[in-house]
């Protein structure tokens, strides 16, 4: 008899706590979709956070289209990696903005580029997702044509396109 009364009281407290994880997880900023495309051969993790805008339409995932737009010269590419990282190599031309510096960086940022600017955000590539939260910081303050080069500067540099270090 006491056994059962344990047992109906260990379901009620799992229960209750699976009950808060979800309502944590779906009003929280960084709550993770719990459903979304999760394409682990490709490295693709296309499902975002309740609080991602885009649903992907603006991801670059092919590597020539991005270096056609780069030759085009009608878009900053913008390194969301750190400026150690930057410093060992980016792409050329390409404006670092550093997630981690992003509050003390974006005044000057928006001084040189207004926010109809046609940004392409990149970091390491399709494992980084630094550059899709550049992307939504970027969109908070403003920028609407932003897109994400999914395989980043790695994905770059492996087609053999313009780096400079």
């Amino acid at each position: 008899m006491q056994w059962n009364k344990v047992i109906k009281e260990m379901f009620f407290i799992f229960g209750i706590s699976i009950i808060s994880a979800l309502v944590v997880n779906f009003f929280s900023p960084a709550g993770i979709s719990l459903v979304g495309k999760w394409d682990g051969a490709s490295g693709e993790k296309a499902a975002k956070n309740k609080s991602y805008v885009f649903s992907g339409e603006l991801e670059i995932k092919n590597i020539r289209i991005a270096k056609q737009i780069y030759d085009s010269g009608k878009a900053v590419f913008v390194d969301a990696r750190s400026r150690e990282d930057f410093k060992n190599g980016h792409i050329k031309g390409a404006e670092s903005l550093p997630l981690g510096q992003f509050a003390d960086l974006i005044g000057a940022f928006k001084k040189k580029y207004p926010v109809d600017t046609f940004i392409v955000a990149y970091c390491s590539g399709r494992t980084c997702n630094d550059s899709h939260r550049l992307e939504q910081l970027l969109f908070d303050h403003g920028y609407v044509n932003v897109s994400i080069l999914i395989d980043g500067y790695q994905g770059w540099k492996g087609e053999g396109y313009p780096i400079e270090q």
